[in-house]
């Protein structure tokens, strides 16, 4: 299943993403008129600072098992298992502030919202753009991000590739530092062979 993949390396700080996701959660779908709505719009990926001031996207996880959910009092933090998306029901929520304490990436906030109660503060975060996700648009975090720092892909693919880059340069690393072992030599030699030997065999 797709997901938004954070590559926060990749991040320039420049907020793109902050707009465009309140623009996607907007009556209007358009970021003038967003501006205009009551309650306003706003932003469910924050951009942060890093340790040495780069930027960071932080949005929701969509942990499972959720802390969020495991925290929340009434309930209203529930999983869709179709779209293996954490949400919360605006009617439900008391705004109690459990979710925030229990989140461990701090992407929860509280503010009126267009999906709540006239009025009501509820707890808001990343709903994966599911309504954009239906219109078979990706997310608009993703949409907007040009640098490459938001993603959406399937994590395993993700994943292995950013094993093979570690890989990769781990290996040009050692590489450039010294030459390899006589041993390893040899032992990669051999399994070279095998290998060769293998398909020709097959």
């Amino acid at each position: 299943m797709k997901s938004v993949i954070v590559h926060p390396e990749r991040c320039v700080g420049c907020m793109q993403c902050m707009p465009a996701c309140a623009t996607a959660h907007s009556e209007a779908k358009d970021m003038f008129l967003a501006t205009l709505e009551d309650p306003r719009p706003r932003p469910r990926v924050h951009v942060g600072a890093g340790p040495a001031g780069e930027g960071f996207p932080n949005r929701c996880r969509h942990c499972d098992p959720a802390p969020c959910a495991l925290a929340c009092l009434p309930g209203a933090i529930l999983r869709d298992t179709e779209t293996d998306t954490v949400l919360i029901d605006p009617d439900l929520c008391i705004n109690c502030a459990s979710c925030a304490m229990a989140c461990p990436f701090g992407v929860i906030r509280y503010h009126d919202d267009r999906t709540a109660p006239p009025g009501k503060v509820v707890a808001v975060k990343c709903d994966n753009c599911l309504e954009r996700l239906g219109q078979g648009l990706i997310p608009a975090c993703v949409e907007a991000c040009q640098s490459g720092a938001l993603t959406y892909e399937e994590s395993d693919q993700a994943l292995k590739r950013q094993t093979d880059q570690v890989a990769a340069s781990t290996v040009a690393a050692a590489g450039a530092a010294r030459p390899a072992a006589p041993g390893f030599e040899l032992m990669m030699a051999v399994k070279r062979a095998t290998k060769e030997t293998n398909r020709t065999r097959a």
